[in-house]
C-alpha cells in the first residue's frame, strides 16, 4: 500500500501548492529503480531513469542539483557522483517525465524520498531530461534489490565487483584468462548459475578484462571441480546482447529460486576463456613472425600515454585521418578496442582529448552496430562536413591485468609521480629491489617507466637523484645499460646488460630517477609551409660571418675566400604544438645561451636538424640549425600567448599556438653550396634528442622530395612522418621509425 503524501496550502483563493514530501511503502524500501541510460561516454554515466508503477520514465533538469545526483548515484551502488547534466546531453529518453523540480539535500537513500511536484506532475519535455556521472567507485558491501511489487524489464545489472577466478593450475598465468566467473554482491563472493547463460555474456566479461573475445573451453574439469567446491549462487541470471561495455549495461536477467544444493540443477558456475590480443598473448616464434606478416592496419590510437589509448585515426587512401567525436560513444569506441586487441572501451573521449591530429579528418557521425570487426565497416556520414580537429574523437581501452606496475617503484619523490627508480630483479635466487644505472639514462626510458606504473608521461629523466633519499636497502644497481625505443610496456623489455652490470658512476646519487605528468606537448611542423616558401638564394661570404660563428654553414665555408658566394636552400618553419600541455625547455633560464647574431637567448642547444639527404638516405648537407628561441608568434583564436624571446622572457610554445621561423632570418637554411644536380630527400626533425617528452614522437620529422638541377630547386610530396601508409613511406627511409638520433 503506497501512501504519497500532498499537503495543499491555500495562500489566497487562486493558489495551491502541491507537494510530495515522499513516495515509499511500508517496508521504507524505495518503490523505484534507476538506470542509466542513453549514449554514454563510459559505463558509470548516463540519462537517469525511473521505474514506477511499471513503466520507465526520466527526470526533469528543472532545479535539479549535485545533492540529487548524490543521491541517484549512491541508489545505484556507486561512492557518490562527480557532475550532472541537463538538456538531454544522454540523447532523449522516452515514456513519462516522472520527475520534475526534484529537491534533495544529499542524504536522503532514494530519489523517491526527495521532495518533487510528485510522480507524472511535469511540464518538462524530454528535450530537458537530466544525466549524471557517477563516481567509478562502488560501494563496498553493496546489495542489488530488486522490488518484487515492481517486478520488471529493463533493470541492469549492479554489482559491487566481478572477478574471473582461476583454478590452482591457471593462477600463475599472465594475464589470467579463464576461470569460474564470480560477483560481488552484499559484500559477498557469489557464482552465476550457467542455465541462461551465453556466448554473448562471455563476450561482455571478456571485454571488461581486457580481452577482444571469448573462446570454447573444456567444461569437463571445471564440471568436476565445481561438484567438489561450496556453491554459493548469486540471485539472478544475467541478459547481455554482446556489445555492452560493461556488465552494468547488461539487463538483468530472471531471478534463480534459491533451493540449497539443488539450486541451477540443470547447471554449473559460468565459467569464462577469453583470448588475448597480439601484444598480450604468450610470445610467438620469430619464424612465425616470418611467416606470417602482419598487415597494414586501417585504425590506430596515437597521442595515448598508456597501451589501449589514444586518439583515434583511420587510413583511407593511404593517407591517415582523424575521426569526429558527434555521436561517438562507448559503443562504438568498443569495436575499435576489440579491433586493436584490447577489450571493450573504459571511456570515449571528445574535444582532442588525447591531443589535435593532422591531415584530413576521415569520418564523422559514425555509428556501430557493436560487432563491427572493424571501426571502417560502421555507418558514418559522408557528406558531413565541418569537423576540425578540435573534436577528433579518442579512446581509453581496457587492458589485461599483466603486474607490470608490481615489478617497479619511485622512491623518495616529494609526490607519487616522481622518484628514484627502483625494481624488482632476481639475485641469488630471491627477488630483490635496486636502482637503476643512470648513463645513457634519457626521456624514451623515463617513458617506459611511468607507463609501467601507470602515470602517463615522463616530465623528465633524472640523471642524478641524491636530492632523493630512497629505500637505502635498494641502493645496489641492479639494471645498467637500459635503452629504449620508447613503445615497450616494460623496463625490462627494454635492451640492457642483463645480469653483467656495467656501471662506471655506481648507484646511490646517480641513480636513475624520473618525473611524470598526465599531459605532454606534442610537435608537429606544417608541411605545406615548408614546400611553399623552398627557394635559393646566393649569398656572399662577408654577409654571413655570424652565421659561420654558429656553425650554419658547411664545413667548406672555414676555407672560402670572403668575397666568394654560399650556396643556401632557404625555407620557413612553422612548429605546431598540438598537445595537451605547454612545450617547456629542460634547461632552466640561468643555463640558456646568449646569441649575439641573433640578439636573445637560445634555450635549447638542439632544436631541430636540417638536412639535405640522397635517396638512400645519405646525408649530403647539413643545416646545422641547432639552437632556436621558443616561443608563441601566432595562436588558435581565443588562446593567449604566453612565450616571448624578447627581454629574457620566459620560453616555450602554448597549446594552440606555433612558433614561426621565417625563411629570410640567419641559419633557417641548408647549405647546398657543394651539392651536385640530382633528386634528394629534404629532411625536417623536431626535437630530435628526445630532450623533452612528448605525447607522440612518430610526427617529429618531415619529409620532401627535392629536384636540383643546378640553378633552381623544386620542393614536392611534403608530408609528416606516420600521416601516409607504411606502402607510401617505404619511399622515404626513417620516416617509420624515427631512429634519428645516435644514441
Amino acid at each position: 500500500m503506497l501512501h504519497p503524501v500532498a499537503i495543499c496550502c491555500f495562500l489566497s483563493t487562486s493558489l495551491c501548492v502541491l507537494v510530495l514530501c515522499s513516495a515509499q511503502s511500508d517496508s521504507g524500501n524505495s518503490v523505484i529503480q534507476l538506470r542509466l541510460a542513453g549514449e554514454k561516454k563510459k559505463h558509470y554515466e548516463g540519462r537517469v531513469e525511473v521505474f514506477y508503477n511499471g513503466e520507465w520514465g526520466t527526470v526533469c533538469d528543472d532545479d535539479f542539483s549535485i545533492s540529487a545526483a548524490q543521491v541517484v548515484c549512491r541508489e545505484l551502488g556507486f561512492t557518490g557522483a562527480e557532475s550532472w547534466s541537463p538538456s538531454a546531453k544522454y540523447g532523449k529518453g522516452e515514456g513519462r517525465i516522472w520527475l520534475d523540480n526534484v529537491h534533495c539535500t544529499g542524504g536522503e537513500k532514494s530519489l523517491a524520498q526527495c521532495e518533487s511536484n510528485g510522480f507524472g506532475v511535469s511540464d518538462c519535455r524530454h528535450s530537458e531530461d537530466v544525466g549524471v556521472v557517477c563516481s567509478s567507485k562502488r560501494i563496498p558491501g553493496f546489495k542489488l534489490i530488486r522490488n518484487h511489487a515492481n517486478s520488471q524489464e529493463g533493470l541492469t545489472v549492479q554489482v559491487e565487483d566481478v572477478r574471473i577466478r582461476a583454478t590452482y593450475s591457471h593462477r600463475k598465468r599472465i594475464p589470467i584468462t579463464e576461470g569460474f566467473l564470480e560477483v560481488k554482491d552484499g559484500g559477498k563472493w557469489r557464482q552465476i548459475c550457467s542455465e541462461d547463460w551465453t556466448k554473448m555474456d562471455s563476450r561482455v566479461i571478456c571485454g571488461m578484462y581486457g580481452f577482444p573475445g571469448e573462446k570454447r573451453f573444456n567444461t569437463r574439469p571445471y564440471k568436476l571441480l565445481a561438484k567438489r567446491r561450496k556453491k554459493n549462487y548469486w540471485g539472478f541470471s544475467v541478459n547481455c546482447t554482446g556489445s555492452e561495455a560493461d556488465l552494468s549495461d547488461c539487463k538483468l536477467g530472471r531471478e534463480i529460486e534459491q533451493k540449497g544444493n539443488s539450486t541451477c540443477g540443470q547447471g554449473m558456475p559460468v565459467v569464462v576463456s577469453c583470448v588475448p590480443g597480439r601484444a598480450f598473448a604468450p610470445s610467438v616464434s620469430a619464424g612465425f613472425r616470418k611467416a606470417y606478416r602482419v598487415e597494414q592496419p586501417l585504425v590506430r590510437l596515437r597521442g595515448g600515454a598508456m597501451i589501449g589509448e589514444g586518439r583515434v585515426e583511420v587510413l583511407k587512401n593511404g593517407e591517415w585521418g582523424t575521426v569526429c567525436d558527434d555521436n561517438w560513444n562507448i559503443r562504438t569506441a568498443t569495436v575499435v578496442c576489440r579491433e586493436l586487441g584490447f577489450g571493450s572501451a573504459k571511456e570515449a573521449l571528445t574535444d582532442a582529448r588525447m591531443g589535435q591530429g593532422i591531415g584530413p579528418v576521415h569520418m564523422n557521425e559514425v555509428e556501430c552496430s557493436g560487432f563491427e570487426k572493424s571501426l571502417t565497416e560502421c555507418y558514418f556520414n559522408p557528406n558531413s562536413l565541418g569537423c576540425s580537429h578540435e573534436e577528433d574523437a579518442a579512446v581509453k581501452c581496457n587492458v589485461p591485468a599483466m603486474g607490470f606496475h608490481n615489478r617497479l617503484r619511485l622512491n623518495g619523490g616529494r609526490n607519487p609521480y616522481e622518484g628514484r627508480v627502483e625494481v624488482l630483479a632476481e639475485r641469488n635466487g630471491s627477488l630483490v629491489w635496486g636502482t637503476v644505472c643512470s648513463d645513457s639514462w634519457g626521456t624514451m626510458e623515463a617513458m617506459v617507466v611511468c607507463r609501467q606504473l601507470g602515470l602517463g608521461f615522463a616530465s623528465h629523466a633524472f640523471q642524478e637523484t641524491w636530492y632523493w633519499k630512497g629505500d637505502s636497502s635498494a641502493d645496489a644497481v641492479v639494471m645498467s645499460g637500459v635503452r629504449c625505443s620508447g613503445t615497450e610496456l616494460t623496463l625490462e623489455q627494454c635492451l640492457h646488460h642483463g645480469k653483467h652490470i656495467v656501471c662506471p658512476k655506481g648507484g646511490g646519487r646517480f641513480a636513475a630517477g624520473v618525473s611524470c605528468t598526465q599531459t605532454a606537448p606534442d610537435l608537429v611542423l606544417n608541411a605545406q609551409v615548408v614546400e611553399q616558401t623552398t627557394y635559393l638564394e646566393d649569398r656572399p661570404m662577408y654577409t654571413l660571418q655570424c652565421a659561420h660563428e654558429e656553425r650554419c654553414l658547411s664545413r667548406s665555408a672555414d676555407k672560402a675566400d670572403s668575397s666568394s658566394y654560399r650556396r643556401l636552400l632557404r625555407f620557413s618553419s612553422q612548429i605546431h604544438n598540438n598537445g595537451q600541455s605547454d612545450f617547456r625547455p629542460r634547461a632552466s633560464p640561468q643555463s640558456w645561451i646568449w646569441h649575439d647574431c641573433h640578439r636573445h637567448y637560445h634555450s635549447m642547444e638542439v632544436f631541430t636538424y636540417y638536412d639535405l639527404m640522397s635517396l638512400n638516405g645519405t646525408k649530403v648537407a647539413e643545416g646545422h640549425k641547432a639552437s632556436f628561441c621558443l616561443e608563441d608568434t601566432y595562436c588558435d583564436e581565443g588562446i593567449q600567448k604566453k612565450y616571448e624571446c624578447a627581454n629574457f622572457g620566459a620560453q616555450g610554445i602554448t597549446v594552440g599556438c606555433w612558433d614561426t621561423y621565417r625563411h629570410d632570418i640567419d641559419c633557417q637554411w641548408i647549405d647546398i653550396t657543394d651539392v651536385k644536380p640530382g633528386d634528394y630527400i629534404l629532411q625536417v626533425v623536431i626535437n630530435p634528442n628526445y630532450e623533452v617528452a612528448e605525447s607522440d614522437y612518430t610526427n617529429n620529422i618531415m619529409k620532401c622530395r627535392s629536384r636540383y638541377d643546378g640553378h633552381r630547386i623544386w620542393t614536392y610530396n611534403c608530408h609528416i612522418g606516420g600521416t601516409l601508409s607504411s606502402e607510401t613511406e617505404e619511399t622515404f627511409p626513417g620516416l617509420l621509425t624515427n631512429q634519428l638520433s645516435h644514441r
